[in-house]
């Protein structure tokens, strides 16, 4: 036994939330849950008798759960599972599974303190797939939401598909799964909000009484704290997330998944898989520095056995009515507002002009953009989505973009996309 000394650390601890403070949109809590972490941890070597797989988290474990993935970034472990459920803790890099039919046999085996027990142990479904498969029996439809880079909107997709799909009257729950950047609290305006547990689990943060939401930002009592796991850690946290959120039953989960193809994406697939999943919609924007990594996305999907639902391209150039443009004047002390002088100069002489709307092409599509790359895959175009500053505002405050007519250029074309979505299933 070694024991090893460890600083207070607010990386994952709760905000010490009270179930009489829930917000008004909360399904009523039973009580809060709460991340801390101890100053001392005792850390326990046994001798390797058995694969240890990650062992099933409750709410109640969540302590000692989040605790251990700590330690686990702190001093560098977290082995070599890149996040498959039935890779032991401690097992080599390249594990082929326990449930593989090469375990304890493979050339990646030699030397694994598990190899003669993968080797003899009987094959066997995962406890927590089962599970899985039963939490999710009333969820209709499972959406995933993808992109091969970071930065082309994402994110604000997912919420304002969650957002429309809400207003057309379905039940609606939206999870993030991006658990070092979760984005999805500020983009549904839920920040500072608390997870909570009753007697069925976890509770979604609800932003109205039929759309829910889970991520891990909700477990930050700081927004700007970093979450540095491994893979293991992750795809802990995933699976506590299907297997324990009470979602009840909703028509559509949407899941927000990180850029790339990553661990993220591997353990969504694997537990979601026996679920049913209904597909994958990639978001991209239009230049090929983007839809290279859309390819990768979109051959990914396919080796997984992941239908693409279609390709959404965003950010497809920037339309803005003519009177909300700011224009500059430049002159020897440098750059002037100009924009009342040449808005009034079109008052004056051809009013006309201001409902106008501008059109530029922010990004190079030259070359077809996702339309044409969708053509070459095989896989279906959902549409474009203009850049709009309305649009990009409503992200920032939480809200939804077809709540009013500010976001005339992109809300049209979400709502066209949605309705395309709903109608190929």
């Amino acid at each position: 036994m070694t024991e090893a000394t460890t600083e207070p650390d607010a990386n994952l601890q709760s905000n010490t939330p009270s179930a009489g403070t829930a917000s008004p949109h909360q399904k009523p809590p039973v009580r809060p849950i709460n991340i801390k972490r101890s100053s001392i941890l005792l850390v326990v070597v046994p001798f390797p008798s058995a694969p240890r797989r990650p062992k099933p988290e409750t709410p109640s474990e969540a302590e000692e759960s989040f605790e251990k993935g700590d330690t686990e970034m702190e001093n560098g472990g977290g082995g070599g599972g890149g996040g498959r459920s039935d890779v032991p803790d401690d097992a080599n890099e390249h594990c082929p599974g326990t449930q593989s039919e090469d375990a304890g046999k493979a050339d990646a085996c030699a030397g694994c303190p598990n190899q003669q027990i993968c080797a003899t142990a009987p094959k066997g479904p995962d406890p927590d797939v089962v599970a899985i498969v039963e939490r999710l029996a009333m969820v209709k439809h499972k959406i995933l939401v993808l992109s091969g880079k970071g930065g082309v909107g994402k994110s604000t997709f997912s919420a304002q598909l969650s957002f429309a799909l809400a207003e057309m009257e379905h039940q609606v729950g939206l999870l993030d799964i991006d658990i070092c950047g979760p984005s999805i609290p500020k983009m549904l305006g839920l920040e500072g909000q608390d997870i909570h547990q009753s007697n069925l689990g976890w509770s979604p943060v609800y932003v109205e009484s039929n759309l829910g939401v889970m991520s891990i930002g909700f477990m930050l009592p700081n927004p700007d704290d970093a979450v540095i796991w491994r893979g293991p850690r992750k795809n802990g946290l995933i699976k506590q997330f299907l297997k324990d959120v009470d979602w009840g039953e909703i028509d559509y989960l949407v899941v927000d998944a990180p850029p790339g193809t990553s661990d993220e994406h591997i353990s969504i697939v694997q537990y979601l898989q026996a679920t049913g999943i209904d597909g994958a919609i990639i978001v991209t924007t239009p230049q090929q520095v983007s839809l290279i990594d859309v390819r990768k996305e979109i051959n990914f999907c396919k080796k997984v056995g992941v239908p693409v639902l279609g390709v959404v391209e965003n950010m497809s150039g920037l339309r803005q009515p003519l009177s909300d443009l700011r224009f500059m004047k430049s002159g020897e002390s440098g750059e002037t507002d100009a924009t009342e002088w040449v808005l009034n100069c079109i008052r004056e002489k051809a009013p006309e002009l201001l409902s106008v709307v501008a059109c530029s092409d922010v990004f190079d599509s030259s070359k077809g953009g996702a339309e044409r790359m969708c053509i070459e895959m095989g896989v279906p175009f959902l549409g474009k989505v203009p850049m709009d500053p309305q649009l990009c505002k409503a992200a920032e405050e939480g809200r939804s973009c077809f709540a009013d007519q500010k976001c005339s250029a992109s809300a049209p074309a979400l709502q066209s996309i949605v309705k395309k979505l709903i109608k190929t299933e």
